[in-house]
């Protein structure tokens, strides 16, 4: 109950606060208990991160699906920033995946999919951990509208810290460009939300920024935020 109570009160104190003062506050408050998830879709959080702090761990679900740039983003962001990736795998490879489950699941249950290639080896991944930190935005998807900027999170009953809650896109591109962030190459190709390259595609001028995932399902999460 002492973790859930200081999200909470966290959650009320830094609403306001900058993101690089919450990323402050959980080094401070966890020390390297604190490690941030990264889907690599850019550099974002690993720049703020080394910005307050060194050598901050960053979490990498390496699915086995992901597009060429991911992991090469993935590999540019450890070199270029101080922080401490580290990648976690799936307990089965893709090719064990397919004997056990049957070839393309991700077409035929993308939940089980993911729940196999994500949601389980990021389990595994925050063993470790007290606080963890991801980059998702309240302007991103309605299921995220609610979201605080330090919350309790209940299913792995440990503190979650979202900085960057608040921002808008224009947030996130003026600092991008301020800073000189890197950034997924497909991100400028038309994957403004890029996932697995099975269930990723582009994404039309005027759609919705995430409409490019799981596109022709109802599904709208990996599970990883639910």
């Amino acid at each position: 109950m002492e973790l859930q109570s200081i999200a909470e009160q966290a959650g009320r104190d830094l609403e306001t606060a900058s993101a690089q003062d919450v990323l402050r506050w959980a080094v401070e408050t966890f020390g390297d208990r604190f490690v941030i998830a990264s889907s690599m879709g850019d550099g974002l959080l690993a720049s703020l991160a080394a910005s307050v702090a060194s050598g901050v761990d960053v979490l990498f679900l390496d699915t086995g699906y992901h597009f060429a740039e991911t992991i090469g983003t993935r590999d540019a962001v450890a070199q270029v920033y101080d922080v401490n990736v580290r990648t976690m795998l799936p307990l089965l490879t893709v090719a064990e995946q397919d004997a056990a489950h049957g070839e393309r699941l991700y077409e035929r249950d993308p939940n089980v999919c993911c729940a196999l290639r994500k949601v389980e080896p990021l389990a595994r991944g925050l063993e470790p951990y007290t606080a963890w930190a991801s980059g998702i935005r309240r302007d991103e998807a309605s299921t995220r509208r609610d979201i605080g900027v330090v919350e309790w999170d209940a299913t792995r009953a440990m503190v979650k810290v979202n900085p960057i809650a608040r921002w808008t896109q224009s947030d996130v591109d003026a600092y991008v460009e301020a800073n000189g962030v890197l950034v997924n190459p497909l991100a400028y190709d038309g994957y403004p939300s890029i996932g697995c390259a099975p269930c990723t595609r582009r994404v039309a001028p005027g759609e919705d920024p995430r409409a490019g995932r799981w596109a022709g399902s109802s599904k709208t999460e990996c599970g990883l935020h639910a």
